[in-house]
């Protein structure tokens, strides 16, 4: 069964600063996958949909696959690539 939820997903880096806050509301059906919350993401913030190709999403703290399932409650965040050194 689906249902219709809010989803608050944390926002990192680049991501914060392009669309000047925190958290990304967007209005889901659960159960979903990471690739559908990060295009909701993008049609609701579409200052963010030229990156959308090269976002990352996490899950529970879990870097998410795109098949990532995501359920009412999961703690989400999307954020820009990052690069180590």
């Amino acid at each position: 069964m689906t249902v219709s939820t809010r989803l608050d997903i944390a926002v990192f880096g680049q991501c914060r600063a392009l669309i000047g806050q925190p958290t990304a509301s967007v209005q889901v059906s659960v159960p979903t996958t990471a690739a559908a919350v990060l295009a909701a993401v993008c049609r609701q913030y579409p200052q963010l949909a030229p990156f959308e190709g090269s976002l990352l999403v996490a899950v529970n703290e879990e870097y998410a696959r795109p098949d990532t399932p995501i359920c009412a409650g999961d703690d989400v965040a999307v954020f820009p690539p990052i690069a180590g050194g």
